[in-house]
C-alpha cells in the first residue's frame, strides 16, 4: 500500500513556536545521551549537571523536565538552544504518530504553519527522519 506521502511533502519552519508549546500527552521532550551532552555543551554545562538540572526520567528515559509545561528553553516564541536541540525536536513534524493521512491533514496541518510550505521532503528521506525517531 502506498504511502501518503510517497511523493513527498513540503515543509518548512516558521518560527511560530507552536511545537515548543505543551500539549497535553505530547508535553515530554525525550533526550537521549548524545542529546544531553550537545545540550549541556551548548549550555557550557558537564553532561551530569544538565542532567540533574534539567531532566527527569520516566520508565527509564530521559526527558526534560516539567512535561506538562512549555519547553523551558522557548525564548520568545523561539528555541534558545536551536543549534543544539534534541534529535526529537530535529525530526519535526517527521514523526511516526504523525504519518497518519487523517492525523497530518486534520492534526499538524492545521497546527503547524510550517507544513506545506519550503521544500520538498522525498519519501526516501521522510524514511529516514521516521527512522531516527
Amino acid at each position: 500500500m502506498a504511502k501518503f506521502y510517497e511523493f513527498g511533502l513540503r515543509f518548512e519552519c516558521q518560527g511560530s513556536g507552536k511545537c515548543c508549546l505543551s500539549r497535553g500527552p505530547y508535553g515530554y521532550v525525550f533526550v537521549n545521551r548524545a542529546d544531553r551532552r550537545r545540550l549541556a555543551g551548548h549550555l557550557g554545562l558537564l553532561t551530569r549537571v544538565f542532567t540533574r538540572r534539567y531532566c527527569d526520567r520516566t520508565d527509564g528515559d530521559y526527558h526534560l523536565k516539567h512535561p506538562e509545561l512549555d519547553c523551558c528553553f522557548l525564548e520568545e516564541r523561539r528555541c534558545g538552544v536551536y543549534e543544539a536541540r534534541p534529535e526529537q525536536c530535529r525530526t519535526w513534524p517527521f514523526w511516526p504518530e504523525n504519518m497518519d493521512p487523517g492525523v497530518w491533514r486534520e492534526e499538524i496541518a492545521t497546527y503547524c504553519s510550517g507544513v506545506g510550505k519550503g521544500r520538498l521532503y522525498d519519501a526516501e528521506e521522510i524514511e529516514a527522519l521516521l527512522a531516527r525517531g
